[in-house]
């Protein structure tokens, strides 16, 4: 009886001290005690909660090495492996989750548009209807901080950089003739239709590692991944028409738009100050076809762009006018890959081809050129934990440009360059808290044209103040090979360069964004030449140089007022340069001092119609005046446009649009062409510079035809 007493006691004993209690406190970065943490062992149903103070405690017939399991919502789930012994009155710090939705972004330099942004400055609705940009994305985002107002060009110009200087991609892959082909005084437009893309990122400087070959901007257009459902848009303007349908299948879809634009019958109601021969007349078509696989989603975008067009122009150098002709044939090919594989690895890759041919004639001299071009890029991203990322690749670009020239006086001369450039980028995002991050990267670009190799160090780093608003700065180093208008005649240079610095703050709450961005630029080795303008036999050098600086400023609000929704920017900037042919440092005739935009866009229930207005203002352009001495001396007087659009559903899929442009019809003037010789009494005469047209009307017809009644265009216009 005593040994069986003996061997219950030492069972009962055993089984009490193979209970071990298991404690501790958990608290923040902070040390302030976190109350609801779920504590427990990995693999068990042993665990507990933490009290007011922090506390929590528990008992556990687990022995030896086991893992402990803290989480909270909002903060980085944490475990630790220990003896169960070691498992006494611990303090265990929890850091905050930086994927949370109020985490600190990196935004300094860029904007962002589309379902993804954290911040939305611009959605892609806001491309199409806004009302000066007449339907082109370039046109929209000539109204945000950072661009100069360029009416008659109409190509980005960023923080004092030519259009040149700012390069475009879609889906991440280089587009290398973005604008259509055009002539003095009209301007140029983007060759896409905006409503194939789901967002848009505009960066005006301070830009990711990924990107090389631009010194002032990056625009990248994003194809949509997977339509909502298929559907048909039928378009029928004053200038023309278009047809556009989207169709579904299990696993992929296919879309395209494709229009025809003739502006003989437009001019016949509104001449303008040219003599047409041949009025503008143009087709344009893309398609965007995607297949959807387990890990990954392939596109294939492809875009043609016709121009064809003749006409004489004034000049006050030649006594009869000017006759110019041009006929332009654009094809763009982009595929690109995107998806996942093995542990959590991602890859973009992609491949684009460009083939753009021009016949141009200048009253007795004829150009024609042709060029070819590709872009490989592949790209692997690695998230390693939620507070470190790395990305990682490289990409090669070829041009084989050709041009012939001739004339009565001259045989036929032929002329081009062969371009290989070898681009490689390594990046990581370094999230410290969710209040705190850096993005460190650098790139590397070899050029086999110009026996080149450049390295370029970029930083961004950002700190979030409260919820609503944080602060950021980025750096960078960029370079980009001279244009095709000097290396067609010229290939011993070294790459141009710019180093940018860009301080943020940013607010964001409830509708309203506000952004403030002091920045500064310092251009070298920009390009220098003789004469009037590049050609066999000019002497060119690399030794030009250049500074911008400024201040941007934007609001947006589509909350205070009911069914408004209105943004105004603000830019200014300081710039000089001396680069080309200039013969001393000045602020190049594209800049303005001053730029302002205000869009506003009113939705009216009872009208069913949606009204637009946007002006823009920009102060003068510097010119030359030879009569008075110096080098770009005067300016011309400012800028003022205020333009006006009204879509009215004449049912819920059938819209009636109206736009004009410049409504005021107010004379702005871009500049003065001067006669190369005095007259009798030693004056230079010259001749005003004005639009090809004060204003510009628009109206048309959209139909959409969709499975669910309600789709229409009111997002395209």
């Amino acid at each position: 009886m005593k040994k069986l007493l003996l061997l219950i006691g030492f069972c009962v004993c055993n089984i009490l001290t193979a209970q071990t209690t298991v404690s501790g406190i958990i608290t923040d970065q902070s040390n302030e005690p976190i109350f609801g943490a779920n504590v427990y062992l990995k693999g068990t149903y042993d665990g507990a909660s933490t009290n007011e103070k922090g506390e929590f405690s528990f008992t556990t017939e687990e022995t030896g090495t086991q893992i402990i399991v803290i989480s909270f919502l909002s903060f980085e789930t944490k475990e630790l492996s220990l003896d169960v012994s070691q498992m006494k009155s611990m303090t265990i710090q929890l850091r905050e989750n930086v994927d949370a939705l109020n985490a600190v972004i990196l935004s300094a330099g860029s904007f962002e548009a589309g379902e993804n942004a954290k911040v939305t400055a611009l959605k892609p609705l806001d491309i199409v209807t806004t009302a000066s940009a007449l339907g082109d994305f370039v046109g929209a985002l000539q109204t945000l901080p950072g661009t100069s107002t360029v009416a008659e060009d109409g190509r980005l110009f960023v923080r004092g950089g030519r259009a040149e200087e700012t390069q475009i991609f879609i889906d991440g892959i280089r587009v290398f003739t973005p604008y259509s082909n055009t002539t003095n005084n009209i301007p140029a437009r983007g060759r896409y239709s905006p409503f194939l893309f789901k967002g848009i990122t505009f960066s005006t400087g301070g830009y990711s590692a990924e990107y090389g070959q631009a010194l002032s901007g990056v625009l990248e257009l994003n194809t949509i991944n997977e339509p909502d459902q298929e559907k048909t848009d039928i378009s029928v303007m004053t200038v023309g028409g278009a047809l556009g349908h989207t169709e579904k299948w299990e696993k992929g879809s296919i879309s395209f738009s494709t229009s025809y634009i003739n502006l003989a019958p437009y001019l016949e109601l509104f001449p303008d100050r040219n003599d047409w021969i041949k009025p503008f007349q143009g087709g344009q078509g893309e398609s965007v076809f995607r297949h959807h696989f387990e890990n990954g989603t392939l596109k294939f975008y492809t875009a043609f762009d016709i121009t064809d067009f003749e006409l004489d122009q004034e000049s006050i150098n030649v006594d009869e006018l000017v006759r110019f002709k041009l006929n332009n044939n654009n094809l763009y090919m982009n595929g690109s890959y995107k998806g996942v594989f093995g542990e959590g690895w991602g890859v973009s890759t992609g491949l684009s081809y460009t083939r753009d041919q021009s016949k141009v004639r200048v009253i007795d001299d004829r150009i024609n050129s042709l060029e070819n071009s590709f872009h490989f890029k592949g790209k692997l991203k690695k998230n390693f934990s939620n507070r470190f990322k790395l990305s990682f690749g490289a990409e090669y670009f070829t041009t084989d440009f050709d041009e012939e020239f001739e004339n009565p006086f001259v045989p036929q001369v032929d002329y081009g360059f062969k371009s290989n450039l070898i681009g490689a980028f390594a990046e990581s995002d370094i999230f410290f808290s969710k209040n705190f991050a850096a993005k460190v990267g650098v790139r590397l670009d070899h050029t086999s044209l110009l026996e080149k190799t450049t390295i370029s160090p970029r930083l961004s780093v950002a700190y979030k103040t409260s919820d609503k608003d944080q602060v950021s700065f980025a750096f960078g180093q960029f370079y980009q090979n001279p244009n095709n208008n000097y290396l067609k005649f010229n290939t011993n240079f070294r790459p141009e360069n710019a180093t940018h610095y860009i301080l943020n703050y940013q607010y964001s709450h409830e509708g309203r964004t506000f952004r403030a961005e002091a920045f500064h630029k310092e251009y070298n080795d920009l390009i220098t030449f003789s004469g009037d303008f590049p050609q066999f036999g000019t002497d060119f050098a690399n030794d030009g140089f250049g500074h911008a600086t400024g201040l941007d400023l934007w609001w947006r609000d589509n909350k205070s007022i009911k069914n408004v929704d209105y943004w105004i920017s603000y830019s200014y900037l300081d710039t000089s340069r001396k680069f080309e042919n200039y013969p001393v440092e000045a602020m190049p005739n594209f800049a303005t001092k001053h730029n302002f935009s205000l869009v506003t866009k009113h939705w009216i229930d009872k009208l069913q119609s949606q009204v637009g207005f946007s002006y823009n203002y920009s102060t003068g352009r510097s010119y030359t005046n030879p009569n008075i001495g110096g080098f770009l001396n005067e300016k011309t007087k400012d800028y003022h446009s205020l333009s006006f659009n009204w879509a009215y559903l004449i049912s819920q899929q059938k819209i009636l649009y109206f736009s004009v442009s410049n409504a005021l019809g107010v004379r702005n003037v871009f500049g003065y062409e001067y006669a190369n010789q005095p007259d009798i009494n030693g004056t230079f005469q010259r001749r005003t510079l004005r639009p090809n047209a004060d204003q510009f009307f628009f109206v048309g017809f959209f139909w959409t035809i969709s499975d669910d009644k309600k789709s229409n265009q009111l997002d395209t216009l």
